[in-house]
């Protein structure tokens, strides 16, 4: 797919990464699986840089619109599966 991934002009580059990886979790989810904990290491990376609600929809929203994949929802699922368990989404 080609599309640019919602990102911060203030954010610093490990920032960046770092949120890049969790949006590369959020694709992996949807199109082979991930572990959970490894979904949730990224989720929690992102919030560091994220932490406010308003922020995250608007860049979670912006990313979904490009790629199709719901950040919420994986977030979700994952929080809702157990230690051990792999995150997979359906399109």
């Amino acid at each position: 797919m080609e599309y640019q991934y919602p990102i911060d002009q203030d954010w610093s580059t490990e920032e960046i990464v770092d949120v890049i990886k969790y949006f590369e979790s959020i694709e992996m989810a949807y199109e082979k699986g991930i572990e959970r904990e490894q979904f949730m290491n990224a989720y929690r990376r992102f919030k560091e840089i994220v932490p406010g609600k308003a922020q995250e929809k608007n860049i979670c929203d912006e990313f979904e619109e490009q790629s199709g994949y719901s950040s919420y929802r994986t977030v979700k699922l994952a929080k809702e599966r157990s230690a051990g368990d792999k995150v997979r989404m359906q399109k």
